[in-house]
């Protein structure tokens, strides 16, 4: 039988263009043209044609496998293995660099929570929207209308703009749209992460109809690993950008699990960008781990995140505060907020001209998915190095530790996790 998805030697490139600063304003601009007139024009000659400093990356590197109709596929892999790249040629929305993809039969895919939504738009309206979008006919959505806002249990907010709804209701419904569509294919990522309990088992029994019954092909990539073996026959592992592994769920199951810490590369810090800041003060690298330093978290771990920062001061800097805003990459919502002022936590009013900021939380249970992590430096209350998605960090569910748990909707309070911040110097 011919495969209904036929993948050779798919590569991805992407070009890594290396400049100096963050944000830039105006003046900043302004004030470079003034005070060296040649040597601006003589950056902006390279950037024009191409002489700037670049770097390739390859997100994927000759991929090859195959799918047959009516298998579910799990996807599993480290942060940037190269999962959502994957998805994104599959599905069409961004071509290979090399390689070739032969699809028998239509997709449909739902790839981030609300993709296809118009914000200002009800959910009834929606509907017709995302459905059309995924190509679906008005009158295949009009046909199964009732059944999508039934599946979805948002009947009370169907003419409700979605600009109020949670991030469950928002996937709630674009999972029953998706799910509805007369596909031949689906494409899932980790979207079931987010929802309630009572929801994520119906999305499970409606998956497996799909399969079953329908005889449908999934393609689903999630942290849950548990998720993974109840719902996949076959498990591809991706290990930057290539096909570690392909074959039988709990075959690649067991082979990542004995293989992950020996397999996984040693964290470091991460170099930040220096955005434009007067204060003379700014952070220059940060590091995410466990309390083992494991960059992958399990859902019941420790956080712990390391901020270095240096700064033209020679004496110490007073009234320093640190502010740490994780947030999930599926519903775009914070998460977890961790403030060095917070009275018990305060680090010093007086602390060392560079160094670095260490935060650690106690054990708590984290949805598992992809997250990341804003960090402010700020001075007598007033911020002085802003970096937006400093760092970020996965969380996966071991098949041992696995129970339904609801997706944090809102932000969780400074007290509900204990944790402390220290200097080391």
């Amino acid at each position: 039988m011919e495969p209904i998805i036929q993948v050779k030697g798919i590569g991805k490139k992407y070009s890594i263009k290396h400049q100096q600063g963050g944000y830039v304003a105006l003046r900043d601009v302004l004030s470079n043209v003034l005070k060296s007139p040649l040597l601006f024009l003589k950056s902006k000659a390279k950037e024009i044609t191409g002489l700037d400093k670049k770097e390739e990356f390859w997100a994927l590197t000759d991929v090859n496998f195959s799918v047959q109709k009516g298998e579910m596929i799990g996807i599993i892999g480290r942060n940037g293995a190269g999962k959502s790249t994957l998805l994104k040629i599959l599905s069409q929305i961004t071509p290979p660099t090399t390689g070739e993809i032969r699809i028998h039969g239509t997709v449909g895919s739902l790839l981030e929570v609300g993709t296809g939504f118009h914000p200002e738009l009800t959910g009834r309206e929606n509907i017709f929207l995302n459905g059309a979008i995924l190509g679906m006919k008005k009158q295949e959505i009009i046909r199964k209308f009732d059944e999508i806002v039934k599946f979805a249990n948002v009947e009370k907010f169907i003419d409700t703009p979605v600009k109020y709804y949670s991030s469950g209701m928002y996937v709630r419904l674009a999972f029953s749209v998706a799910a509805h569509m007369e596909t031949d294919i689906l494409i899932i990522d980790e979207v079931l992460a987010v929802g309630d309990a009572e929801f994520q088992k119906k999305c499970l029994g409606k998956m497996e109809d799909i399969t079953k019954k329908e005889g449908k092909t999934i393609l689903f990539v999630s942290h849950n690993m548990t998720l993974i073996k109840q719902l996949c026959t076959k498990t591809i592992l991706l290990t930057k950008g290539k096909v570690k592994m392909m074959g039988p769920t709990e075959d690649v199951l067991e082979f990542y699990s004995n293989n992950k810490n020996a397999t996984e590369d040693v964290q470091d810090f991460m170099p930040l960008m220096q955005a434009i800041n007067r204060s003379g003060v700014r952070f220059s690298g940060v590091k995410i781990t466990n309390q083992n330093g494991h960059a992958v978290l399990q859902s019941d771990d420790k956080l712990k995140i390391e901020l270095k920062y240096e700064s033209d001061m020679k004496e110490k800097i007073n009234e320093a505060r640190i502010v740490i805003t994780i947030f999930s990459k599926l519903s775009e919502h914070v998460v977890l907020r961790l403030d060095s002022d917070i009275p018990i936590q305060t680090i010093s009013e007086n602390i060392p001209a560079e160094g670095t900021v260490v935060c650690e939380t106690k054990h708590f249970n984290l949805a598992e998915g992809s997250y990341t992590a804003d960090v402010d430096f700020l001075i007598g209350g007033t911020s002085v190095h802003y970096v937006r998605g400093a760092g970020k960090f996965e969380v996966e569910t071991s098949l041992e530790a696995f129970r339904f748990k609801k997706y944090p909707d809102t932000t969780v309070c400074d007290y509900i996790i204990p944790y402390t911040f220290t200097i080391n110097k």
